[in-house]
């Protein structure tokens, strides 16, 4: 047998899950100095993970890394396999019977709970939920949110806080040009919702927006921030932590709060609340979402180490609709090490690992690996880091015996009934959405099923 990562021998590697850590992972196996093929599988027949259908619509600045992964796709040694569920559609064990390596990078897909009474009443949802149909992701089309109320309860005081917040505050005419999705923008144009409070268990010094998502609020054009004077009293700790020169992205934000805090009402129609040192305890209600209890909180601790602590002291307020955001976390696949608790892969250095040993074959990136931390641009250097891992591990995965024809393995998939996707039939679907954007002045207009998106290959 010739030497694996040869032109003759090519080095086969399955990445699982086509976000951007996914294409960071194939760009740097290309990069190598290895003759290396590659196999992403992606549950979806679109590509593009969290930027195709996490990004916010009104921030298609942040969808142009899509422009980079388009040309990784375009290598000869790549090819992409859309609407195959690993775990299901083809196992983990017949993945690596066909591949020297298997790099997994499916994400963090769920959201975490907040384990308290009433959190699943009707008018309790997750973020992920409410991003995805205004995304038009297929999981979520057929979601309906009741914003026939005039208060709506964001916890959690992060970008993607931010995001929901802003979409709820938006008028039609601001969004109405970008690429939401239909339903969506038909269901926000009906929207009662007038006061919208965002919530965080600590203070305005550890709120994780970014400044120019929190700037953004003071630029709607029909909703005012609000924050109320008292909110921004500081303890020591806090103050301490502003004061440090390598936070000064934390200090911007209080600043915005500060600023928010000093503005004259502008007498618009809606309002975004911020509120800081709160958690929900209960939520309440017949048979959907009526109040919502808080608790006030204390934080303790040392400058960047505070925690939030209740302090006994709670109230009620009347909400119609609530949206937790306070983090995500992975799901696990069977035939994968998974630690529940941490909600990842297990792993060393992007080594999927099992009570303490290496388990042979199976590499992690992206939030999988890490949890859910960092921008898109952050996925990059935690994929490099995995694949600087498994080529270091070259010259015990070249003598992994496995079927190195890809027929026999499209061959697996077929006999079950799974019609999978290619990278040309997903461009294809991308042509056609962009037609149908144009036709309402978008930049695109989103199939949201995975019927439609066959229907535009079904077409001569």
């Amino acid at each position: 047998m010739s030497e694996s990562g040869t032109i003759d021998n090519p080095f086969l590697v399955a990445i699982v899950g086509a976000g951007p850590s996914g294409f960071y992972a194939a760009e740097a196996l290309l990069k190598s100095d290895q003759h290396v093929r590659i196999r992403m599988f992606e549950r979806l027949p679109s590509p593009y993970g969290l930027v195709r259908s996490g990004v916010a619509p009104d921030h298609p600045k942040l969808k142009q890394a899509i422009q980079v992964y388009s040309k990784i796709a375009d290598s000869n040694d790549f090819s992409f396999i859309g609407n195959v569920t690993v775990g299901r559609d083809i196992t983990v064990e017949e993945l690596c019977a066909h591949h020297h390596a298997v790099i997994f990078t499916c994400g963090a897909e769920t959201d975490r709970r907040l384990g308290i009474p009433g959190e699943d009443l009707a008018g309790s949802y997750t973020a992920t939920e409410f991003v995805g149909w205004y995304n038009g992701h297929p999981d979520y089309r057929d979601r309906e949110f009741d914003l026939s109320h005039e208060t709506a309860v964001i916890i959690g005081q992060g970008n993607v806080a931010a995001d929901v917040s802003r979409i709820l505050a938006k008028t039609v005419d601001e969004l109405k040009h970008t690429d939401i999705a239909r339903h969506a923008l038909d269901a926000l144009a009906a929207s009662r919702i007038r006061d919208i409070y965002v919530i965080g268990r600590r203070g305005p010094a550890q709120a994780k927006f970014t400044a120019k998502e929190l700037r953004e609020f003071g630029e709607l054009e029909d909703c005012d921030p609000v924050v109320a004077a008292e909110e921004l009293i500081l303890n020591p700790a806090s103050q301490q932590e502003l004061e440090e020169k390598t936070n000064i992205g934390s200090k911007k934000i209080y600043d915005l709060f500060r600023e928010f805090s000093e503005r004259a009402s502008g007498g618009k129609s809606r309002r975004v609340h911020f509120q800081f040192l709160r958690s929900p305890v209960e939520l309440i209600g017949e048979s959907k979402l009526e109040r919502v209890k808080i608790e006030k909180n204390r934080l303790s601790g040392e400058a960047f180490n505070q925690s939030a602590r209740g302090t006994g002291e709670t109230c009620e307020f009347e909400a119609g609709i609530l949206f937790r955001s306070i983090g995500y976390r992975g799901v696990p696949i069977a035939g994968v090490p998974f630690d529940e608790r941490a909600g990842v892969f297990p792993n060393t250095q992007g080594r999927i690992m099992d009570d303490g040993k290496i388990v042979p074959q199976l590499y992690t990136a992206g939030w999988i690996k890490r949890g859910p931390s960092g921008i898109i641009g952050t996925n990059r250097a935690c994929s490099v880091e995995t694949v600087n891992s498994l080529l270091e591990d070259l010259g015990t995965l070249s003598s992994v015996e496995i079927n190195t024809d890809p027929q026999d393995l499209q061959q697996l998939i077929d006999n079950r009934g799974v019609r999978t996707i290619s990278f040309d039939e997903w461009q294809r679907i991308d042509v056609a959405e962009v037609a149908r954007g144009a036709e309402a002045n978008k930049p695109r207009e989103k199939f949201t099923s995975i019927e439609e998106m066959f229907a535009v290959l079904s077409r001569p």
